[in-house]
């Protein structure tokens, strides 16, 4: 039967990026840490095949199971973010993003990230919203449970993954029919946010210059005593993005990273050094710390070139283009929402991991999809890119 055939149909091109992304990862993990001994490709490996594994199961599950769940597990990602601030919580680099469960340790703000696009798929699946004035009720339920693991993700302090919710559910807004006052309100909004970001900042230089203060020893002091809630490294990476000179004149402190990058990309040119022969972060130039999860790319660049990058960006444009593609095939408006959602999630991701790595945005420690090392994020792509295969291979009924 021509109907069955289609709902057995399964999407390729999904899992053949995958596959390619999740290589790429290991491969250029193998090689940063090459020099050092590390085995963080081996768990990699390990990850990649849990979270393919994962992938292949949750497509076969209908995505109609969170629709129904939503809320449900929204709860569950909430407490989890709560309980950082229990002993299960694990401090690790003046963060506090860590649970720790046994042997165990992953980040519940990953699953915060999904717990977040359904709620609110759900929330609009099954609301009417149409113009301004009738849409308030909804639209401020929508903005405070969104607003709630946003806070709590900022506050650990993870201002990337934090940064990463807004665009998200602003994505899925757009797809509603909501009139132009509402988008127009949010865009003057948002430009009184970066006004007051801008301010505090600008705030803060005097505050250094007026008492003669190094930005890197003195940290932590103009936190104190200023409203907004930044902690004063985050407005170190600002500053060192708007104005290097005033915070690390000499290239030597905060921003070393980026300049290694630079270099490392750089170097890289057309065609890029050849795979383990970069120096970058074979001579620990670029810290082993950050060449396999926030600088992979830079990794990845010095080694294999433009035309290396170039591929990973084309992998990473099928994988988009083809989700979005799968959100117009989606039978039902949850489904289109929950694979926007997850396309947006994507693309921030790509564009503020690599645009720091190209001095193009502030260093806000933010992985890249199925490339960085790390479990819990790796997880969740996989995870989320699974519920899209589920809204394709469900699309009919």
């Amino acid at each position: 039967m021509k109907l069955g055939q289609n709902h057995a149909a399964w999407d390729v091109i999904q899992p053949l990026c995958m596959i390619g992304l999740l290589a790429v990862g290991i491969t250029t993990i193998y090689s940063a840490q090459l020099c050092f001994d590390g085995e963080q490709w081996k768990a990699q490996l390990v990850w990649a095949a849990l979270g393919f594994g994962l992938y292949l199961v949750v497509a076969r599950i209908g995505y109609e199971f969170y629709l129904r769940q939503a809320h449900w597990l929204y709860l569950i990602s909430i407490g989890g973010l709560l309980l950082l601030w229990t002993p299960l919580g694990v401090h690790r680099f003046g963060a506090l993003r860590w649970l720790k469960l046994g042997a165990l340790r992953f980040q519940p703000s990953e699953l915060a990230k999904a717990a977040t696009l359904f709620l609110v798929a759900s929330i609009l699946a099954r609301s009417d919203i149409g113009k301004l004035r009738h849409s308030w009720p909804t639209l401020l339920r929508i903005a405070g449970l969104s607003f709630l693991p946003a806070l709590l993700i900022f506050l650990q302090p993870d201002l990337g993954s934090a940064l990463a919710l807004p665009p998200m559910v602003f994505a899925l807004l757009f797809l509603s029919p909501l009139s132009g006052k509402f988008f127009l309100s949010v865009l003057g909004i948002a430009l009184l946010l970066l006004s007051v970001v801008t301010w505090d900042i600008y705030a803060y230089r005097l505050y250094l210059d007026a008492h003669h203060l190094n930005p890197l020893e003195h940290r932590g002091q103009y936190e104190a005593r200023s409203c907004f809630p930044l902690k004063d490294y985050q407005r170190n990476r600002i500053l060192a993005f708007v104005s290097p000179k005033v915070v690390d004149p000499q290239g030597t402190g905060i921003s070393w990273n980026l300049r290694q990058s630079l270099m490392a990309i750089g170097c890289g040119a057309w065609k890029g050094r050849g795979f383990c022969r970069g120096k970058q972060s074979k001579l620990g130039y670029l810290p082993p710390s950050v060449a396999t999860n926030d600088f992979i790319f830079s990794v990845l660049a010095e080694e294999w070139g433009l035309l290396g990058g170039l591929v990973l960006l084309l992998l990473y444009g099928f994988l988009v283009a083809d989700t979005l593609h799968v959100a117009t095939l989606a039978r039902d408006s949850f489904g289109a929402f929950v694979a926007v959602g997850t396309a947006v999630l994507w693309m921030m991701h790509i564009g503020i991991n690599i645009g720091m790595t190209l001095g193009l945005m502030p260093i806000t420690g933010i992985p890249l999809p199925f490339v960085s090392y790390g479990g819990s994020f790796l997880l969740l792509s996989c995870f989320l890119q699974g519920i899209v295969q589920s809204i394709y291979h469900y699309r009919f009924y």
